[in-house]
């Protein structure tokens, strides 16, 4: 993984949002999406997200979470979801939805 820098960060949000078309809410969505999980990791984070979600974040930012964040980062010990995460065999069913009777009405908390 290669951590970006302050000013890449910048670069790499400013970018989006000057070439980005389309409800606000989804640039919002995506450059939050991707602020948490540069704490959390990605692991935790796509277990928040749906995969639909994930992938219509990088598109909007133009990358790969998987390149540019941490795969479980120091934020991720405070997440329901990750915590569940580490009682499951499975991670990517999970992540699916596949795994039956474990989300929970606080998965999203943090």
């Amino acid at each position: 993984m290669k951590e970006l820098t302050d000013a890449e960060l910048v670069t790499l949000i400013d970018k989006a949002i000057m070439k980005f078309r389309g409800n606000g809410d989804e640039l919002e969505n995506a450059i939050g999406a991707f602020m948490l999980g540069r704490k959390m990791g990605w692991r935790p984070l796509f277990l928040i997200h749906s995969p639909k979600s994930i992938k219509k974040y990088e598109a909007i930012l133009s990358i790969d979470f998987r390149e540019v964040m941490p795969e479980v980062g120091p934020k991720a010990k405070n997440s329901v979801a990750w915590k569940v995460a580490q009682t499951v065999t499975n991670f990517w069913k999970l992540v699916k939805g596949e795994t039956p009777n474990v989300k929970t009405d606080d998965w999203k908390h943090i």
